[in-house]
């Protein structure tokens, strides 16, 4: 991270304090990618350190960081351990998010916060195998019926993140009665509401991204607290850049590990390490070249959209940043192998980590065709 990103003391510290944690959660992390275990003592520590509560709101008690805050510590937070950045990123998000303004009735949004500021985590839960990424428009087939003054809810969510450890849920379901969309809040206790241990991917192995399963869960109404009525065309979610932030840091991490190598690595068909190499130079100033145009674009946007008057100008901004700073990180890994070479496809190197990792920020959405789409019908409106 250049500190020419860091504005003040209070942000310093907390940097200081994440990368203390980072480069701990660093020297576990391969262990629990090579076993798709999910690494609870990384949460926990982070939530004993106070990091999980940064995000609610002031009115709640809580930091109430900005957005600009958050991507700072998740971009340093990776660097050290991409799938727990990745991981609590969703959590300190949602919260954000409702922090900016929701519809929740007030006590039920001040009991989450007051749980959140004692180290409750808490993920949304809308991905289904049959729907897929809820950003394509899809009905859920989770569903919910109305029974007597509450809800009985069934069904099953996929890529659910962080579900080892989640405290709640915010389960989209299709609410018969009322024709459309609603999100329920769930305890991990409620009756009817289990994880299946699903997640078995190549990239992100220590998510814990499990299936959701939920059978006759039965909710009192207060538990439905969004309904999606219409489709929202004037709200924005800045607070997805989490995703980006995270896969700038694990690219900057195997930036870092290809200069270590190239300064130390000297082969006995040159008088000097490899980094006199002009091939080496080029792909080392690239990655660095990206890498600035990457960090400048994601915290300018940041600025902007912490900035209430200048927020609502925001329009492609947000699936554009997301576009190219995770397909610059698949870049920037891609590069930094080619500088080690082979010894990068090593099971013991953690370049090979780093690109199987970033190569799932291509998922995340908003996927890249729907953000070039949202780009050219912006321009063919104006």
């Amino acid at each position: 991270m250049c500190s020419v990103f860091v504005k003040n003391e209070k942000q310093q510290e907390w940097l200081s304090k994440i990368g203390n944690l980072a480069d701990e959660f660093a020297k576990t992390s391969a262990y629990y990618d090579e076993h798709a275990l999910f690494p609870e003592e990384h949460v926990q520590k982070l939530r004993d350190s106070g990091y999980t509560a940064l995000t609610v709101g002031k009115d709640y008690g809580g930091e109430g960081i900005s957005l600009y805050d958050m991507l700072l510590f998740q971009e340093r937070l990776a660097k050290g351990d991409g799938p727990t950045a990745l991981s609590i990123g969703w959590h300190l998000s949602v919260m954000g998010e409702l922090a900016e303004g929701n519809s929740w009735d007030n006590d039920v949004f001040t009991l989450i916060s007051e749980e959140a500021l004692n180290g409750a985590l808490i993920n949304r839960a809308a991905s289904e195998a049959q729907t897929g990424s809820p950003t394509r428009g899809g009905r859920p087939g989770t569903n919910a019926v109305r029974e007597g003054d509450g809800w009985v809810v069934n069904g099953r969510k996929t890529f659910t993140t962080m579900s080892p450890v989640l405290d709640y849920f915010l389960v989209t379901a299709w609410v018969e009665e009322k024709q459309t969309i609603g999100v329920f809040l769930i305890h991990k206790d409620t009756e009817g509401l289990a994880i299946e241990e699903t997640w078995d991917m190549i990239a992100m192995r220590g998510t814990g991204s499990h299936d959701l399963v939920l059978t006759d869960v039965r909710l009192n109404d207060s538990m439905l607290v969004e309904l999606q009525m219409k489709k929202r065309t004037d709200k924005i979610n800045g607070w997805l850049l989490h995703i980006p932030a995270v896969y700038l840091g694990i690219a900057q991490a195997a930036r870092d590990d290809a200069v270590r190598f190239a300064n130390d690595y000297t082969p006995n068909s040159l008088k000097g390490p490899i980094k006199e190499v002009p091939a080496v130079q080029r792909h080392i100033g690239e990655m660095d070249l990206e890498l600035m145009k990457a960090r400048h674009f994601l915290y300018h946007v940041a600025e902007l959209y912490d900035d209430p008057k200048r927020r609502g100008l925001l329009t492609g901004e947000l699936g554009a940043v997301k576009h190219t700073v995770t397909n610059t990180a698949v870049a920037v890994v891609d590069k930094a192998m080619r500088v080690v070479g082979a010894k990068s496809l090593a099971r013991t190197n953690p370049l090979q980590r780093y690109y199987r990792d970033v190569r799932a920020g291509l998922h995340n959405p908003p996927m890249d065709d729907a953000t070039i789409s949202k780009l050219a019908g912006l321009a063919f409106s104006e």
